[in-house]
């Protein structure tokens, strides 16, 4: 049993890599979205990000750029029960990027247009679990069990912190192929920097008999795990797009074909410790090795129409082809289908130099139990955005915006808690996320 236990745990470590992330592309790159949600078929600098091809439509040759900057806060909790193992408690994990930077830019002359984007198009942040993980509990409180140790006999302690970014620079060609038609090609190179902190300690509380004669003083370590790794890894992503423009109404579509990317341990740290058992490490974490983590495919089809000259509304529809985009443990296989997203806007001018937006955005994943775990979860959620465009002058924009996300709790029942045969228990899984940004946006 002691071998099975300290399998189990190794194998709950596996999918960790994911931890910061989840099924995470951050389409949130300039304030416009946070403030109006749907952005896929504008003509404006952001379409850098959202609507390349877009940008031939732009009112004037010469430079465009826009800097960006947002703060995005996130919780992911886990409210764990299982009365099997005496289990009942709240997980908080915090995850939070005080500054998220991009830039914009472009350059139009005549019909034809070069633009790039620099930011942090995927990843989760930062995210710390101060108080461990139902998994790791729940497998030592079961290990330590099957070891005839029971519960007041020992003292578990443990955390986890990681991170995951992604970092791109794209670069493409815009052309106007005639008055209502343009077209758009290009890549991004993306760079992903990650990696994750560790430590459980399971210590005896009070002296412990093992075998005849032997006996275990009070505070000796019964389960240990310590690990510090960090991951990088480099990906391209070709990207097409196509722009419509017929009188009123807009048609913005693009498309980023999947980025095969891989991840590379940096590890300084790599210990598993059990007491009867020679140390060893954990194998999906030793130096040199590598773990899949592309990012999915993605398209983007969207319709803006003028009202009014004063008014505007936008529609849009995302698809992630996250089936088809390799995970750490093939974790895709379980995912039931690829994510829909389904986007709405509104921005109207209420005075000369003064634009008020609000959208909403619904998210679906195709999620199942066995895809869920405590270190890589999801929730469907709706999001709504507001904000306002303030004309500083004919040449600049002040933009801000606001996003704040709903999530629906994700129930996940086990009858082999945590891999514990014929264990009992249920967690909860439940997020928050607050988004807000700020820009600037200027004209040579």
């Amino acid at each position: 049993m002691r071998k099975i236990s300290l399998i189990s745990i190794v194998m709950l470590i596996v999918s960790i890599p994911t931890f910061a992330g989840g099924i995470l592309t951050n389409t949130n790159q300039h304030p416009t979205f946070l403030r109006m949600l749907s952005r896929g078929a504008t003509t404006e600098i952001d379409g850098a990000w959202t609507n390349p091809a877009g940008l031939a439509f732009l009112p004037n040759n010469g430079f465009h750029v826009a800097l960006s900057i947002q703060s995005a806060f996130q919780t992911r909790n886990i409210d764990a029960s299982c009365e099997a193992l005496g289990l009942n408690k709240y997980y908080e994990g915090k995850a939070s990027a005080p500054v998220i930077p991009s830039l914009f830019a472009a350059y139009k002359k005549g019909d034809w247009t070069i633009s790039g984007f620099l930011g942090i198009t995927g990843g989760g942040g930062k995210a710390s679990f101060d108080d461990g993980l139902s998994m790791f509990d729940a497998m030592v409180i079961g290990g330590l069990a099957s070891m005839k140790i029971p519960g007041n006999a020992y003292s578990l302690n443990s955390y986890m912190d990681g991170k995951q970014y992604i970092y791109s620079v794209q670069l493409g060609l815009t052309y106007k192929i005639n008055e209502w038609l343009s077209a758009f090609a290009g890549g991004r190179m993306n760079y992903f920097t990650g990696g994750y902190q560790g430590a459980l300690k399971a210590s005896s509380a009070v002296d412990l008999p093992m075998t005849p004669g032997v006996m275990l003083p009070t505070g000796t370590e019964l389960i240990g795990i310590d690990l510090d790794c960090s991951q990088t890894g480099w990906g391209f992503t070709p990207v097409i797009g196509v722009d419509a423009q017929l009188g009123k109404l807009n048609i913005g579509i693009k498309y980023d074909f999947k980025t095969s990317l891989n991840i590379e341990n940096d590890t300084k740290v790599n210990s598993l410790r059990m007491v009867g058992q020679p140390e060893s490490a954990l194998e999906e974490y030793k130096h040199g090795v590598n773990t899949p983590n592309d990012v999915p495919a993605m398209l983007s089809v969207a319709a803006a129409y003028k009202f009014l000259p004063v008014l505007r509304a936008s529609v849009e529809y995302h698809f992630y082809d996250d089936k088809n985009a390799g995970m750490a443990g093939g974790k895709q296989k379980y995912l039931t289908k690829g994510t829909n997203e389904y986007l709405a806007g509104i921005e109207w001018d209420a005075v000369k130099r003064l634009t008020l937006s609000c959208g909403i955005q619904f998210t679906d994943y195709g999620l199942s139990d066995n895809y869920q775990s405590d270190t890589s979860f999801s929730c469907d959620s709706h999001s709504i955005g507001l904000g306002a465009k303030l004309a500083l002058s004919e040449r600049s924009n002040l933009n801000m915006g606001y996003m704040w996300t709903n999530y629906k709790d994700y129930t996940k029942q086990s009858q082999n808690y945590n891999g514990l045969k014929g264990v009992n228990g249920t967690n909860v899984y439940s997020r928050t996320n607050k988004v807000f940004g700020l820009s600037i946006d200027y004209r040579f």
